[in-house]
């Protein structure tokens, strides 16, 4: 077999060799009269391929049938050639039960459209029981909170945060009642919803931070955050997921939780999350961004990770996963694949990505316009977060993607 072999390929060598050759000899070769340059390029007769194209392999050879043969045993296109073998062959899947569903709520009876996010409200309590309805029936089984606070309620010190009867904990246990045990209630933990400054921790009232401006007061911000944990926990909260970027948090929040008898809610850290462009929606949908008023700079770069950084992704991973947490979350999604996929080439914990605001707010766009076929694009977006090492992913998207997955 393999001088057979061979021999095909020693001729398939000089096919390609002949099938090159002019017709008439250059000067200079053996035995060929002497041209000059200009003769030599009229004498040469180069035949027109279009007149042979039927009869020409290109030095390619032919099978036993007299076909065109490509002689390459491992032809990866098999494994591709329909659908029965592509799905079994499959190495990354998304289903309804790797997504996340946020909802965005307030206290008015009607919902309000948010211009910069196309097809996402902030709903009514009684809106917010149906979507989670809707949700669940697509095999969704979970959905995070994101109150809107009305601005009486705001403080510098968030206190309204861990209020038993505000606004998530109320929500919490409507959801806990009708559904139980079939949808699990994750929780934002951060002060900006409930900020007078719009950040996601105290400031302080001195100028001795970045810019000659005030500071995010680390610790005194935690000492909020296990409060808000709490109260959180004890209307019924199953995974609490602090996003504020506070060093040291994790380990107070999984202590607070355990002490109060909390052992089995789940803590699950925003642990690569940027200080990133692409959060302009979420802030107009909350009223969350940095105040003008605020004493403190008109962005978050001192507590979110710089985007031009990947390793200092993993000293947080470490500390998060020291501290005990239980899955470690990566924001934004979409441009951060690769920060995805660092944590886990190095992590042993589950890996989650938030598909934000931004990134939902330009696909919406370019489906308004024509651009884009939104299913088609939003579910390998989604497929996209899975294969960087994702295994939960949330998204704006989910009920829809969901009804799409189900079809």
């Amino acid at each position: 077999m393999l001088t057979k072999v061979s021999a095909c390929a020693l001729i398939a060598c000089a096919s390609v060799a002949e099938a090159f050759v002019p017709t008439a000899s250059l000067p200079g070769r053996m035995g060929a009269p002497a041209l000059n340059s200009r003769a030599a390029i009229t004498s040469v007769t180069m035949e027109d391929p279009r007149t042979k194209a039927k009869d020409t392999n290109y030095g390619l050879l032919k099978n036993k049938g007299g076909d065109v043969w490509v002689p390459q045993r491992a032809r990866p296109r098999r494994n591709r050639k329909n659908e029965g073998i592509r799905s079994m062959t499959r190495e990354n899947e998304v289903k309804p039960s790797n997504l996340i569903y946020p909802l965005f709520f307030h206290t008015k009876d009607e919902n309000e459209a948010i211009a910069s996010m196309p097809g996402c409200e902030r709903h009514s309590e009684a809106s917010v029981m149906k979507e989670v309805g809707e949700a669940v029936a697509e095999g969704v089984r979970n959905v995070i909170l994101f109150p809107k606070v009305p601005e009486e309620l705001k403080t510098n010190s968030a206190d309204e945060c861990y209020n038993p009867d505000g606004m998530v904990p109320k929500m919490i246990r409507k959801i806990k009642d009708k559904y139980g045990g079939q949808v699990n209630v994750w929780t934002d933990v951060a002060l900006d919803p409930y900020s007078d400054q719009g950040h996601d921790g105290m400031v302080s009232s001195d100028k001795n931070g970045d810019g000659g401006m005030g500071r995010i007061m680390n610790d005194a911000t935690v000492d909020q955050l296990c409060r808000q944990v709490v109260a959180q926990a004890r209307a019924g909260a199953d995974v609490v997921a602090p996003s504020d970027m506070m060093d040291g948090r994790i380990g107070a929040i999984r202590d607070a939780l355990d002490c109060e008898g909390f052992t089995d809610v789940s803590c699950v850290a925003y642990t690569a999350k940027y200080a990133s462009a692409f959060y302009g929606p979420f802030r107009d949908a909350l009223d969350s961004a940095p105040r003008e008023s605020s004493n403190a700079p008109p962005n978050k770069k001192t507590y979110q990770m710089d985007p031009a950084n990947s390793r200092e992704a993993l000293i947080e991973a470490a500390l998060d996963a020291a501290e005990g947490a239980d899955m470690l979350m990566v924001k934004p999604g979409m441009p951060y694949l690769d920060i995805i996929k660092l944590l886990k080439d190095n992590s042993n914990l589950p890996i989650s990505a938030y598909h934000v605001s931004g990134e939902y707010a330009m696909m919406k766009a370019a489906v308004e316009r024509g651009w884009l076929n939104e299913e088609a694009a939003v579910l390998e977006a989604l497929l996209c977060f899975k294969r960087a090492g994702a295994d939960a992913i949330l998204t704006y998207y989910a009920k829809d993607a969901a009804r799409w997955m189900n079809k």
